[in-house]
């Protein structure tokens, strides 16, 4: 999410991670109340039960539309606010920072381009959906279908690829070397914390998944922690009253430039 102050500066409009979208469309599946936060299980799962879990999870959690609450801390400050997420798997995302003025910023992500469009100072940004870009807005180095995964409570990684057991935990490779962890501390077989490696073994990046809810689509994670060790950058996402699987179309996850606006091309916020 982005904080923005009175003029529109690199550093100020890339300050957090994800912004969102208030929106009022009926809802597909709905949320019973909170279950407890689940306990470090005593049941040793085995690999073949923790893989079908994460492809079940992965055909169940299509898409979210949700009011949240995020609260970030990184070498720019810290700050907390109040979003609207709206997400499409696998790489449809349309967001916007609400203020008790109004929305202070939409961005805007399809196949084709991200866009941000930033009210106040009358600016309209776009360019191509590339990791570059969208770490340009985010600081933070993900793909765009890493992104939709995480807000969705899902791993982002493929679950098909070679893994190892090791006690409650998968360890995934790629080209020979470890990539990502899972770790499953639950009384059911859901991802409670996700590691990606960088080449050196190091941490790069990590998300805890936490406080699930049972849903219609499949038990949820309604706070959920990113943070990017690489970024020295952290964000947590608590969602209120999440809605899955909804109808979106395809004309929610783009924008047209306001005749009044300014348009930028993505780079001109600089790195």
């Amino acid at each position: 999410m982005i904080f923005l102050r009175r003029r529109l500066s690199p550093s100020c409009s890339v300050s957090l991670i994800f912004t969102a979208l208030c929106l009022v469309i009926a809802s597909c599946a709905t949320v019973v109340p909170p279950t407890p936060e689940p306990q470090v299980s005593g049941k040793r799962w085995e690999a073949g039960e923790l893989i079908q879990s994460l492809a079940q999870r992965r055909a169940q959690f299509r898409s979210l539309r949700s009011l949240a609450r995020l609260d970030y801390a990184g070498p720019d400050g810290k700050g907390n606010v109040q979003e609207a997420v709206v997400v499409q798997r696998p790489d449809r995302l349309r967001l916007e920072t609400l203020t008790f003025l109004g929305a202070v910023l939409i961005v805007t992500v399809d196949d084709k381009e991200i866009i941000g469009y930033h009210p106040r100072e009358g600016i309209f940004v776009r360019g191509r959906p590339s990791t570059a870009n969208l770490l340009r807005y985010t600081q933070i180095p993900l793909r765009i279908e890493d992104i939709t995964a995480l807000l969705l409570g899902l791993p982002p990684l493929d679950p098909n690829q070679p893994s190892r057991q090791e006690e409650n935990a998968l360890v995934f490779f790629s080209e020979g070397r470890k990539r990502d962890a899972l770790t499953f501390d639950a009384p059911t077989p859901v991802p409670t914390k996700w590691e990606r490696f960088n080449d050196t073994g190091a941490v790069e990046m990590s998300a805890r998944f936490l406080d699930y809810i049972n849903t219609a689509a499949g038990q949820f994670p309604s706070r959920i922690q990113i943070e990017a060790q690489s970024q020295r950058r952290k964000l947590e996402v608590r969602y209120q009253e999440p809605e899955f699987n909804v109808s979106l179309g395809p004309e929610l996850f783009t924008q047209q430039k306001p005749a009044h606006a300014q348009e930028l091309p993505l780079e001109a916020l600089g790195g």
